[in-house]
């Protein structure tokens, strides 16, 4: 990423294992970098999960961007004191299993589909008219987007109107906003290391980085199932 110019990048869901390597990517790369995360609990364990990575350009507090007033109040805001918003990165969401579709009950519905989904459309509607257009607006789901994956129905739905969510985006954005979806496969994390052709969270920040900073590169859906698919793309922008 050019230094000359700093950027400005959201990050909702960045204390998650799968954003953390957005983070970590972008303040390698001298962002300033927004996390909104869910206590002041979280605050201090994300920072010490970090380290030294943690450096003055990350901006790390607890608010509630999970409604529409939460996270227009936190997109007025980051445009109010940093300026504006370049890029956002959005791996927001969780898994949820053990019922089949006709076995779920009204929490289930609310917490695993209508709750995710409506975090998703919350933070789109509050940031992509602020957007500068200098660098892009990535949703983030897994395969199950576009897998049906039995027993955890509710998660195959929310990930695939989320989806669409970001088709539609697209489409309504033109050639004035890049709008791209990550779809992924297993993520090696931290947490969960896994096999080595598993893609991996820093790779996942990694092609965020250089999709940012490639403006030729119109809104796209970007399949990042393994690693050789991350080197390939990274490969390709480079």
């Amino acid at each position: 990423m050019r230094q000359e110019s700093t950027r400005r990048v959201l990050i909702p869901g960045g204390s998650g294992a799968v954003g953390e390597g957005a983070v970590r990517a972008y303040l390698a790369a001298g962002a300033d970098v927004v996390v909104p995360t869910r206590t002041e609990q979280r605050v201090d364990e994300f920072r010490r999960v970090l380290g030294d990575a943690a450096t003055d350009r990350l901006h790390l507090f607890a608010h509630d961007y999970s409604t529409f007033e939460g996270a227009e109040s936190l997109a007025a805001t980051m445009q109010k004191r940093l300026g504006g918003i370049d890029d956002v990165v959005a791996p927001i969401g969780g898994w949820w299993a053990g019922k089949r579709l006709w076995e779920i009950g009204e929490n289930d519905w609310n917490a695993a589909f209508t709750g995710l989904a409506t975090t998703h459309m919350a933070v789109a509607r509050a940031v992509t008219p602020r957007l500068t257009g200098r660098g892009a607006y990535a949703v983030v789901v897994g395969e199950s987007a576009v897998y049906p994956v039995p027993g955890s129905g509710l998660v195959s739905m929310e990930q695939a109107a989320v989806l669409m969510m970001q088709k539609v985006l697209a489409a309504e954005a033109g050639e004035r906003r890049r709008i791209h979806a990550f779809v992924l496969g297993p993520v090696r994390t931290r947490l969960t290391p896994g096999e080595p052709t598993l893609v991996s969270a820093d790779q996942i920040g990694a092609v965020a980085v250089a999709l940012s900073d490639t403006p030729s590169e119109a809104s796209r859906e970007v399949s990042l199932r393994t690693s050789a698919e991350a080197e390939q793309i990274l490969k390709e922008l480079a």
